[in-house]
């Protein structure tokens, strides 16, 4: 049975990026980024290659440290978190990633429960001690996704779709506000592509939270997002609905010429639920 999640209470501005920059040396990877998110939101970001866009993400969990700018959420400052607040951000503002981290010797559920790390004291970490409320709801979460038949078996023997399904098991069992997918389906085939991203958008629906996916396809984002930022090296150059994402937009973003097709550098990820096909899919 599916367990019942509680939807966020939210007020103002949730979310608050501000002239936020990275650079590495030289080279500016997010330049002046200034976002502005007001309740809970499916963002799609796309862009090229080198774009900005892994960085932008990075720097949100604060993985990654920003040059200048700043990040406010829900009031609070998070460029300014050190040390315990920082890691109390980072179990609020989950990561999914697009090689799954998960570790493949250990069974699915542990891997799930990995979720908890931040909330555990030492002792029960270095002995694998759960308490049995978290292992139900880990299975409970494991259910939720379709997989919880596979609770027991090691992660290395799932396929990528079911890995990136425990991903996001894990990234559910920190109780998230917000949820971070850095390319979440572009390893997967197109089946397991749609489930991963019918799973975020239910996550998304259903409990309330701020799902922000890089992607590398123009379809996925206009198909699961309310939202689509596009960016360029390291600016953002688009920030609309999914209908405002049209071929002329998307050759800006791309930084393509008068003869960009999106069909012509498609991955064709086809819409299996539906009559008709859709093909206009584009590399990030």
């Amino acid at each position: 049975m599916q367990a019942h999640y509680p939807a966020f209470k939210h007020g103002g501005d949730m979310l608050q990026i501000d002239m936020l920059t990275k650079r590495f040396g030289d080279k500016t990877a997010v330049d002046a980024a200034s976002i502005s998110v007001d309740k809970p939101t499916m963002i799609g970001i796309i862009g090229r290659s080198g774009a900005g866009k892994s960085t932008l993400l990075r720097m949100l969990n604060r993985l990654s440290d920003a040059t200048t700018g700043s990040i406010t959420f829900e009031g609070k400052e998070i460029t300014a978190l050190r040390g315990a607040a920082k890691r109390d951000w980072q179990s609020r503002c989950a990561m999914i990633f697009q090689q799954f981290n998960l570790v493949p010797r250990m069974d699915v559920v542990s891997n799930v429960l990995h979720g908890t790390l931040n909330k555990r004291s030492t002792f029960s970490t270095l002995f694998n001690l759960y308490p049995q409320s978290d292992i139900h709801k880990a299975i409970e979460i494991l259910d939720r996704l379709g997989i919880a038949e596979q609770a027991p078996k090691r992660a290395e023997a799932l396929s990528g779709g079911q890995q990136q399904r425990v991903a996001i098991a894990r990234a559910l069992m920190q109780d998230p506000k917000i949820i971070l997918a850095d390319e979440p389906i572009a390893s997967l085939d197109p089946m397991n592509a749609q489930v991963v991203m019918k799973s975020l958008r239910a996550i998304h629906e259903e409990d309330g939270r701020m799902v922000i996916a890089n992607l590398h396809t123009l379809d996925t984002a206009r198909r699961y997002c309310d939202r689509v930022i596009g960016m360029r090296d390291g600016r953002i150059v688009f920030d609309g609905t999914p209908a405002q994402l049209t071929t002329g937009v998307a050759r800006d973003i791309y930084g393509a010429g008068a003869d960009f097709s999106e069909a012509a550098t498609s991955t064709e990820i086809e819409t299996l639920d539906r009559s008709e096909a859709r093909n206009a899919e584009v590399h990030a």
